[in-house]
């Protein structure tokens, strides 16, 4: 890995850690995150409309990370469930390396008597380095446990 892949990579991890330490809901999320097919997912409120939603992930031959801003976090009408939209960089650690963009569109359920949240979420990845590709199969389940 030359410098410079390993100073983005520095940078990634210092900026997941941060959101991890001081994360609202943190849990986990299970399907294609990244490559990978599972990862530790952190929320962090930004405000009441708006949040960073990080995910470190595992478990197809290399490390994910991904930072994605959702600055559209609404009620669905009158119910418990919240729809997201978001953005933001995409990392991949192995083999071969990925740098790129993630998009976001999910939806969750907060229980009101346990600090649980679940939600389903759809995540499409454009690769730009390495290879520059498209990957449109990120469906994730987010579980998670609220903090605050």
């Amino acid at each position: 890995m030359n410098f410079k892949k390993l100073m983005l990579a520095m940078f990634f991890i210092g900026t997941f850690a941060i959101v991890e330490s001081h994360g609202q809901e943190l849990g986990l999320r299970f399907g294609n995150v990244n490559g990978n097919n599972v990862a530790l997912d952190a929320v962090f409120s930004l405000g009441d409309f708006s949040r960073l939603h990080g995910d470190l992930s595992f478990g197809g031959g290399g490390v994910g990370i991904d930072l994605l801003w959702n600055p559209i976090y609404r009620p669905i009408a009158d119910s418990e469930f919240n729809y997201y939209l978001g953005f933001g960089p995409s990392l991949f650690l192995g083999d071969p390396f990925r740098l790129g963009a993630a998009g976001e569109i999910g939806a969750e359920y907060a229980f009101a008597d346990v600090p649980l949240v679940i939600g389903l979420d759809w995540r499409p990845y454009f690769i730009l380095v390495e290879n520059t590709n498209f990957d449109a199969g990120g469906f994730g389940l987010n579980v998670r446990w609220r903090l605050k």
